[in-house]
């Protein structure tokens, strides 16, 4: 036993997670408090490239710049909004013509969430492109491929939420695509996607509460840990 622990802690894809080894003596007990994300969300020490203003604008810090403005205009966008088949419709009509402001909040959250995916996919062509992704950081590269699928998925569920002719019949080819995945896994998904095997009442509500709470949580948490590793690693 205590060679296979001393094997998985030694290996490549443990030291890309964690820094230190099992808390077994009073170092590694002091390197796991010390580089706890939950206790040391700040680092006592950062590298100065880390932290320094770059040729590519600071991708990442624009997409979190993004991301709470679209919390902050989603918030107030779901004072307004009724996740119903008989009401979701005619609540985003009032937001555009009844509301005050209301088509600016909407077309701030809309063009937001465009600009996200866009960003976030630069982000990661840059971080590509210039061997970011290497020891000791590839762990921080797989947390920032899985917040780029996240970007997707909410920008995918917010399709539906204005429940118009583009967004039912987006969606509807979107789960149909669902479907043509291999060994029956299509037809599940795309079944606890809709909560049925149609875009109805059930899917609106699924897509509002995924949208709005479940894959935001998500990227909040993976987004903590994504900044406190660039913080320790350091940047380029």
């Amino acid at each position: 036993m205590k060679t296979v622990l001393k094997s998985v802690t030694q290996s490549q894809v443990w030291r890309s997670i964690f820094r230190h080894g099992l808390p077994l003596s009073n170092r590694t007990r002091a390197e796991a408090v010390l580089y706890s994300f939950f206790l040391h969300i700040h680092p006592a020490k950062v590298r100065k490239r880390s932290i320094k203003f770059t040729y590519t604008w600071g991708l990442g810090g624009l997409s979190a710049g993004l991301f709470v403005i679209l919390v902050i205009t989603g918030a107030l966008l779901m004072l307004y909004y009724r996740p119903s088949v008989q009401q979701a419709y005619g609540d985003m009509k009032d937001l555009q013509f009844v509301v005050s402001s209301g088509q600016f909040l909407r077309n701030l959250h809309r063009w937001g969430a465009h600009a996200m995916v866009a960003i976030v996919f630069l982000h990661m062509l840059r971080v590509f492109y210039t061997g970011s992704y290497r020891p000791p950081k590839e762990f921080n590269w797989v947390v920032g491929v899985v917040l780029f699928v996240i970007t997707i998925l909410l920008s995918y569920t917010g399709y539906l939420l204005p429940w118009d002719q583009l967004a039912y019949w987006g969606i509807s080819v979107g789960t149909n695509m669902v479907r043509a995945m291999p060994f029956g896994l299509g037809e599940k998904i795309s079944f606890l996607l809709l909560g049925g095997n149609i875009v109805g009442e059930n899917a609106l509500v699924r897509f509002y509460v995924l949208h709005c709470f479940i894959l935001p949580v998500f990227a909040v948490l993976l987004m903590g840990i994504h900044f406190w590793r660039v913080r320790k690693d350091g940047g380029v």
